[in-house]
């Protein structure tokens, strides 16, 4: 087999097993959360599909594709069928340059158990991620629903607010670490714990995370579907497939940016204190694999757990938070870390 046959064969077996991992944990985290909330609210989660409930999210899934499709007679139909899938496709690209494991060698070969390791990993996750939001606008415009209108609305400059406290608490990352590459940053924390970046940017870890949830429109910053006030926000006028792309998308998002923030915070797959053999086996990679998930469910669990800890945050409080307190927090953390690298003679990016 050609080298470039050979590369094709490694990325599609690569792609499709994150790809298709990753959907698998999106479809349980919806049961996750709903046996969570069960627990949290001292009741049973959903018990009837299947032993403990396993097979809940495969009846939702059939529930969604078997249930009548409405589309309202005002609506702009082309738009109103767009919308869902382009949310849902934002939200499923970002698969693409997160590292999932460290390299396995197989008959001498490096594979990376990560889809595209690029050198611009960072802006290509700052990109993808904004593009959510037209999903969200489109499909609340194209409703012809004022209440679906408004929480569109709410979506993009909610946004548009926190994406720039995101970006903020990344340069600073970004200054310390010296690169953009996702897999570089990973390696840059391995060894003891305290190499973690959560220990030298607790302040810009903070921001990202709330900012994490802003951006997922996760309770307290659900307000673009806030059910008390606008029925069910963008996706009022939606129902089967339709509308279970949108919540199929939140759920990737969320999940995704658990990953996000366990790669670039707390090591990725790295393990504290162990290093990577010269040649990486299989087991060595599955191993590495199965620690990224690990940290990741455990930000997912803390998802999860905040929704049915703390209440929704009012429209003016949430606007107030990512402009008068997240973002002027993520300047000073840019300008402490670089007063910081010039007093210890850090070379940073260059």
């Amino acid at each position: 087999m050609s080298e470039i046959g050979a590369f094709l064969l490694e990325k599609t077996v690569v792609g499709s097993v994150m790809f298709g991992v990753t959907l698998g944990v999106v479809a349980y985290a919806t049961l996750g959360e709903r046996k969570l909330s069960g627990f949290f609210q001292d009741r049973h989660g959903p018990n009837r599909a299947g032993p403990w409930g396993l097979f809940q999210p495969i009846a939702d899934g059939v529930k969604f594709f078997t249930k009548e499709e409405f589309i309202p007679d005002r609506a702009n139909k082309a738009l109103f069928v767009i919308a869902p899938t382009f949310t849902f496709m934002a939200a499923g690209f970002l698969i693409a340059v997160i590292p999932f494991g460290d390299r396995i060698v197989v008959n001498g070969r490096e594979i990376l158990l990560q889809i595209a390791d690029v050198n611009i990993g960072i802006l290509y996750i700052l990109a993808i991620s904004s593009l959510g939001v037209y999903g969200v606008i489109t499909g609340g415009w194209a409703s012809n629903n004022k209440y679906s209108l408004m929480g569109g609305l709410r979506s993009s400059s909610q946004m548009i607010s926190y994406e720039i406290a995101m970006g903020l608490a990344v340069v600073a990352l970004l200054i310390d670490h010296g690169t953009l590459s996702l897999r570089q940053i990973v390696l840059n924390q391995t060894g003891p714990i305290w190499q973690w970046s959560v220990f030298t940017h607790p302040l810009g870890f903070i921001i990202f995370y709330v900012s994490a949830f802003a951006e997922a429109a996760r309770i307290p910053f659900d307000l673009p579907e806030a059910e008390n006030e606008l029925v069910g926000g963008y996706h009022t006028e939606y129902s089967a497939m339709k509308f279970g792309l949108f919540q199929f998308g939140e759920y990737t998002h969320m999940t995704l940016a658990s990953g996000l923030i366990a790669t670039l915070y707390f090591g990725g797959w790295s393990i504290p204190w162990l290093t990577a053999p010269a040649e990486p086996t299989v087991w060595w990679g599955l191993l590495t694999f199965a620690v990224f998930w690990i940290k990741t469910f455990f930000f997912m669990f803390v998802f999860i757990w905040v929704r049915w800890t703390l209440p929704r945050f009012r429209y003016d409080q949430l606007m107030g938070l990512g402009w008068k307190k997240l973002i002027p927090l993520a300047v000073l953390n840019i300008l402490a870390m670089a007063a910081i690298l010039i007093a210890t003679g850090g070379a940073g990016m260059e």
